[in-house]
């Protein structure tokens, strides 16, 4: 918790990008991209070198950085198809890590490349029963197949809305897409918004979770959550602009809360925690950020009271999965990591508790 507000972080994970874990040309880049990124949505000390970065994470390091070094009580745990990567970059290994050892505290997302047809299918069913039931499906809009990147949409009949079906199938509710930043030199199209209105209308049952929403696409991811009642924004990268671009993070959410009232009940806070540091835009967040009162007389966004404040950084994680907030919390109990944190004392310093400690800057 921060200042009594619970946090779940929407996404964090434990990605290989070791160089012995590239399967195509396009690994490189999105490993670099990554890297890229640490650098620029972290300041001081918070920074992680590109040579120590670019490396196969450990589960136990993020879950330390998010639990004992932030302030998530709960983070969701997405195994991902990136098929440029041998593991996906990050893997069903580590989740099932995650899962013995730490159950009370992850919320755990299959990943399949609805591109593969058939073997999608058959491996959503295998991870469902690894994971004994995980409560969300993650997708990305390429596929990597050889050296190619190709691209499907989410009204696709064919090759998304058979996997949809499958996971209502198993019980699965949430369909997490990974939208608005684009991997590499591709489509942009592929990445766009509009595709998610059709499965949205086709699968009132299943709740659709746009990943990195606001970073790209406003407008229309604004007028999305106004019109259908089960698309969500995740704000994986869109959060950490508070840390190094705060202006564009309040037009972001402005631009959503000034469309629709739904807005404050359809954000859902995550850091993509190891891409970035968690700390330094939950502290901004929860203790700092108000909207401009040039945006709120000029574009009617309303005030982001504590209310709202607390929707987004747990209670609508809570509603979109349908789980008792305060039931997971109580879960929790006196774990390693609050044991930690109660033995320090204090928040300790970035990457100090793991196996990073003294090489940021």
């Amino acid at each position: 918790m921060i200042d009594g507000i619970p946090v779940v972080d929407a996404i964090v994970h434990p990605y290989n990008l070791s160089a012995e874990n590239a399967k195509t040309p396009h690994a490189p880049y999105i490993t670099r991209m990554l890297s890229g990124a640490n650098h620029a949505s972290l300041g001081p000390g918070y920074r992680m070198p590109r040579e120590i970065y670019e490396r196969n994470w450990p589960m136990e390091d993020v879950a330390l950085m998010t639990f004992v070094e932030s302030y998530a009580d709960l983070a969701a745990y997405h195994v991902l198809p990136i098929g440029a990567f041998h593991d996906g970059i990050c893997g069903i290994d580590k989740a099932l890590e995650a899962k013995r050892r730490w159950p009370q505290r992850f919320v755990f997302y299959a990943g399949v490349d609805p591109m593969q047809g058939q073997k999608a299918i058959d491996e959503l069913e295998e991870q469902h029963e690894l994971l004994e039931g995980p409560s969300g499906l993650k997708m990305y809009p390429n596929s990597w197949v050889g050296d190619q990147m190709v691209g499907w949409k989410m009204d696709d009949p064919e090759i998304a809305f058979p996997l949809f079906q499958k996971a209502l199938d198993l019980g699965i509710k949430v369909v997490a897409i990974h939208k608005a930043l684009p991997l590499g030199p591709v489509e942009l199209e592929y990445y766009a918004m509009d595709d998610i209105d059709r499965a949205a209308m086709a699968f009132p049952d299943l709740q659709f979770e746009v990943v990195h929403g606001g970073m790209g696409f406003l407008d229309e991811t604004a007028w999305q959550v106004a019109r259908f009642d089960n698309v969500w924004i995740n704000l994986e990268s869109t959060a950490t602009m508070l840390t190094t671009k705060p202006r564009a993070f309040e037009q972001a959410l402005a631009t959503f809360a000034g469309r629709t009232p739904k807005a404050f009940d359809r954000m859902l806070w995550g850091t993509g925690c190891m891409v970035t540091h968690p700390r330094p835009h939950l502290e901004k967040f929860a203790r700092n950020f108000q909207f401009s009162e040039e945006l709120q007389q000029e574009w009617g966004v309303p005030e982001l009271t504590d209310t709202a404040r607390r929707k987004i950084l747990a209670e609508n994680y809570a509603s979109m999965h349908g789980f008792s907030l305060q039931q997971r919390l109580d879960g929790i109990g006196e774990d390693e990591f609050t044991r930690r944190q109660a033995e320090l004392g204090a928040v300790p310093d970035p990457y100090s508790t793991t196996t990073l400690a003294g090489l940021v800057y």
